[in-house]
């Protein structure tokens, strides 16, 4: 599967070709449809976001998509339900397994686009506003 990732701070990111993730107990596979950029992913490309991921990581930190697989334990989510969730890494993927526990169902009549948007972005503009 394609991944953009950081490679090296403060440079463009890189097309890799990754193994398929497999989900743990208590993750999904998430197909993820959309990615939501933010200025924190920004911060991460230069390398000077509080969290600092070992090289190379995969960017993206809130996504939307459907679950493909489901991992040992999760019981509280199917395979083809549409998800979105702020998982602070793997948006800029095909897929992505990340904890069952972070992802929340979104309507069928949301566009993927604006559910990945949702959770990180659409919260700061939010309260930027206020």
């Amino acid at each position: 599967m394609r991944a953009m990732q950081v490679t090296a701070y403060d440079q463009p990111l890189s097309e890799q070709e990754l193994e398929m993730p497999v989900p743990a107990a208590g993750e999904v596979l998430i197909k993820v449809d959309a990615c939501g950029l933010n200025f924190g992913d920004l911060l991460m490309i230069k390398g000077t976001y509080q969290q600092k991921p070992d090289l190379p990581f995969t960017l993206g930190m809130e996504l939307s998509g459907s679950v493909a697989a489901v991992g040992e334990g999760v019981t509280d989510l199917a395979v083809g339900q549409r998800i979105a969730a702020y998982s602070g890494l793997l948006g800029l993927a095909e897929y992505a397994a990340i904890p069952a526990n972070i992802c929340v169902p979104i309507p069928d009549d949301m566009p993927a686009e604006d559910a990945a948007a949702f959770l990180v972005a659409y919260g700061t503009s939010h309260v930027a506003l206020d």
